[in-house]
């Protein structure tokens, strides 16, 4: 299996807020990156993002590397077969098994036999998105954070069969990104999902209650517990849609007590999904 002294080349699977955000910070890190999306326009879209983000932290001095420069180390793709030239992957694509497991199925037949590949799923198994694969000891987890070039922290899930070199290497790739990395075990949720969805959810339940309005939901939690957003706020940030997948995978595997709250079904259903759509507990720009 390829060290982290062997890449040069990172590919990324997904071009969405996740995928997007993967390749910002590995191309800011000055890899290579071949970004893949299934159509031009959502590779596009991933380039608008990674712009826009480049051009924040430049505006705040939080970028060293000039933006056209961090840009033009990202070829963008709609082939997966591109991802050959890859020494790392990373996948990013929606949060569902089956779309996973296809994904890796693919990517065990593009990639050479010697590359890891990395899933960015927050709550599904890594044991059953690698069991699509012939290289089940390198498939690793490396859950990054919203948004993935702000926030400091990577979560690295073993797998059942995920080889000690695989997980050494997601620790050592992630710190070579500037982030800092804690461990979980392949169990539902991991360490951060397991626990703050259930977290979220209570706060959506608080409101919908009438405990206190949401804006003193937040307040109570942020001055009470230190914690810089209040679980209304961190569910808009988040998108009210992936807090409501993650929330009802872990429902089914761990029970009643991660049962979403009903209030939040019910905005996903109304399609306002957070800051990314304009409305989700709160209005946006």
């Amino acid at each position: 299996m390829r060290d982290l002294g062997d890449i040069q080349t990172v590919g990324v699977v997904g071009a969405g807020t996740m995928g997007a955000g993967i390749a910002q910070v590995a191309a800011t890190a000055g890899y290579d990156v071949v970004m893949r999306d299934v159509e031009t326009e959502f590779v596009e879209d991933g380039f608008d993002r990674i712009e826009d983000s480049l051009d924040r932290l430049a505006s705040r001095d939080e970028l060293a590397d000039d933006p056209d420069a961090v840009v033009d180390r990202i070829t963008g793709t709609t082939e997966l077969a591109d991802l050959a030239a890859a020494d790392f992957v990373v996948e990013a694509a929606v949060e569902d098994m089956a779309v996973k497991r296809d994904v890796f199925a693919d990517l065990d037949d593009a990639v050479p036999d010697d590359v890891a590949l990395a899933t960015n799923t927050s709550t599904l198994s890594i044991t059953t998105i690698a069991a699509a694969t012939d290289r089940e000891d390198r498939v690793v987890g490396l859950h990054f954070m919203n948004p993935v070039p702000v926030m400091k922290g990577v979560e690295v899930v073993v797998g059942e069969k995920t080889s000690e070199d695989a997980v050494g290497l997601a620790h050592d790739f992630a710190a070579d990104l500037g982030k800092e990395t804690w461990e979980s075990d392949d169990k539902p949720g991991f360490v951060t999902n397991r626990i703050l969805m259930p977290w979220i959810n209570e706060g959506v339940r608080a409101y919908d209650e009438g405990v206190a309005s949401k804006a003193d939901v937040d307040k109570g939690m942020k001055l009470g517990t230190n914690v810089p957003m209040g679980p209304l706020e961190l569910a808009d940030h988040i998108g009210l849609d992936v807090c409501l997948d993650a929330s009802e995978t872990l429902h089914e595997e761990l029970g009643d007590r991660y049962k979403p709250a009903y209030l939040l079904r019910r905005k996903v259903d109304a399609g306002d999904l957070g800051k990314k759509t304009g409305e989700g507990f709160y209005e946006y720009e």
